[in-house]
């Protein structure tokens, strides 16, 4: 699974570098390194030709093309970040790059938005574009959309998903958000984890508050790991039921800091079946790294130093069985590096990755040409028409309940006491929308987003006026969130890649989405992520309404509280 192959004269010329026919095109020299297999610190040096390490040890070469004198510097394995979401506003390539930076050089990535937005033809050509990149990006195979859609049943095919299953790039199905189907005995379910794993690919779980039972039946069907953990007692109970259990930091979920300190003061000393991850946080979150972020925690709350390092690194690689590439520094592997000031501080001096010495480049964050938004409609007064005062009080970032709305919901403008809005979700061909109302978001006059789970455009406001006058600004810049208050647009960023990714370096990203942010807590939303509200607002592995494009959903009983309506002139 997920090896590096190499042609014969490649190889041979590998081999050349140690008989000193060829010399090293990097060497590192007098450099103290992680030997993860030994779980100990050496002194040596490691010779590099091309993208793989060809020798780790005493001897040194001759010469070398590029000699680095790493005396005062620590060598640990280029960290693996093993659940991104590389469509969070940024794209792949830019998230890519931007992890880089910082260290983390090998992403295991959702193809949601490919399965959204691209044939599986298409998505599979871009896979392999992505190969140049300095970062290596490997996949999972979604067998859900983790909402209802029209056309599921035509996107989700047994044709389509085992294909997935079988690129190269592709490591493990999931993540299962849709595990009820599994338990429920759905045919396709069982039959695409059975296919995954003949094929030695991994499944991951995502199992929010499961019971132990329910955590032992689904390893029966075959999961093996979860991230959803979010107590230590949550940890030790996936652990007992042989999961391997990645522990999550994320701009919604910063739950490393709890779980570590519950562990450490439960006496657990074994880390080698306990990952770490960001799982898909915003621009903001990223701004000062990822991985490396995430190895400081757990070394400054006392894991043990090594510990901290394998958890990104060493222990991801031997789970997806591509520790032979990946994963460590030793004779043979993919030469991802990164060179420390010291153990204790995991943000790099230096970041080697494929072989390359990795620079600060922001031209490389361009995507491959990819398909942009276009809403080739109008919205219009006659679209303001709410048959149902059923709607949504958000009670945290993500999470909302079903509640009523007693206002008049055929005004114009709606009472600035109370904390309603209207909100509408238009298909993104314009042929029907979904109205209802959300409490607990923000006194906003006007938002409007491509940026949604499902791919449809999001109006979120308490103006008609100033909702249309977002959408028509999303419009005119085929994709994003814009926000009106007060008559003028006060935040926007502009997201023209399926209408959910910008084009911008990740620093520009970063500084629009904080733009966003603070426009909309001056507004007053009260939480801290609000790209993951609107993303999730369609999410049905989340309590307890929401709204799909088959209506909002009691997500517990499956019900329909409100139907979509079909749009004049479709």
């Amino acid at each position: 699974m997920a090896n590096q192959t190499y042609s014969k004269e490649v190889l041979q010329q590998q081999v050349n570098v140690l008989d000193l026919k060829e010399v090293p095109s990097l060497l590192l020299k007098n450099v103290t390194y992680l030997h993860s297999y030994l779980h100990t610190w050496m002194k040596g040096n490691i010779w590099i030709y091309g993208e793989r390490i060809v020798y780790v040890g005493k001897e040194i070469p001759e010469d070398a093309s590029n000699i680095m004198d790493c005396s005062d510097m620590v060598a640990v394995p280029g960290y693996i970040e093993p659940h991104a979401h590389p469509f969070q506003l940024y794209n792949p390539v830019s998230l890519a790059h931007q992890a880089a930076q910082f260290g983390t050089t090998t992403l295991i990535c959702d193809n949601l938005s490919f399965l959204l937005g691209l044939s599986t033809e298409e998505a599979h050509r871009l896979l392999d574009e992505l190969r140049s990149l300095p970062s290596t990006l490997f996949w999972w195979s979604r067998f859900d959309a983790q909402s209802l859609l029209n056309d599921e049943a035509s996107m989700f095919t047994d044709e389509s998903v085992k294909t997935w299953l079988d690129h190269p790039l592709v490591v493990q199905g999931g993540e299962l958000t849709g595990w009820p189907r599994l338990l429920q005995g759905d045919d396709n379910m069982h039959a695409w984890v059975r296919y995954a794993k003949e094929n030695k690919k991994r499944m991951e779980g995502h199992f929010p508050g499961a019971s132990e039972k329910t955590l032992a039946k689904l390893m029966l069907l075959g999961a093996e790991s979860d991230h959803e953990a979010m107590t230590a007692d949550e940890v030790i109970t996936r652990l007992s039921q042989g999961y391997y259990v990645t522990l999550r930091d994320s701009s919604i979920r910063p739950d490393l800091e709890t779980i570590l300190v519950q562990l450490l003061d439960k006496g657990i000393d074994r880390f080698d079946r306990l990952f770490m991850t960001t799982d898909g946080s915003h621009p903001f979150y990223y701004e000062h790294g990822m991985s490396n972020v995430l190895i400081k925690k757990a070394i400054d709350l006392g894991v043990p130093i090594i510990d901290a390092y394998h958890m990104a690194s060493d222990n991801i690689a031997r789970y997806y069985g591509m520790d032979h590439s990946y994963g460590n520094i030793a004779t043979g592997r993919v030469a991802n590096i990164n060179l420390l000031s010291s153990k204790v501080e995991p943000t790099p001096v230096h970041v080697i990755a494929k072989g390359t010495v990795v620079r600060n480049n922001e031209e490389d964050s361009n995507m491959p040409k990819m398909p942009s938004l276009k809403l080739e409609w109008q919205l219009t007064e006659e679209d303001f028409q709410f048959a149902s005062q059923a709607g949504m009080h958000l009670v945290n970032n993500v999470i909302a309940k079903p509640y009523v709305s007693e206002q008049d919901l055929s005004v114009n403008q709606l009472s600035q006491e109370q904390d309603e809005c209207l909100l509408m979700m238009v298909a993104r061909d314009g042929s029907w929308r979904l109205n209802t109302v959300v409490k607990g978001f923000a006194q906003i006059d006007g938002l409007a987003s491509s940026y949604s789970g499902t791919g449809d455009v999001l109006l979120i406001g308490k103006c008609r006026q100033s909702m249309i006058r977002a959408f028509n600004r999303v419009k005119e810049q085929a994709g994003g969130i814009v926000i009106v208050q007060g008559g003028e647009i006060r935040a926007e960023i502009q997201l023209p890649i399926f209408g959910s990714m910008s084009q911008k370096p990740f620093n520009q990203v970063i500084a629009e989405e904080r733009e966003i942010i603070q426009t909309l807590k001056n507004a007053g939303y009260a939480f801290h992520d609000p790209a993951f509200t609107l993303l999730f607002l369609t999410a049905t592995h989340l309590p307890f309404v929401r709204i799909t494009q088959k209506g909002l959903i009691d997500v517990k009983n499956q019900e329909v509280i409100i139907s979509p309506v079909i749009r004049k002139g479709f």
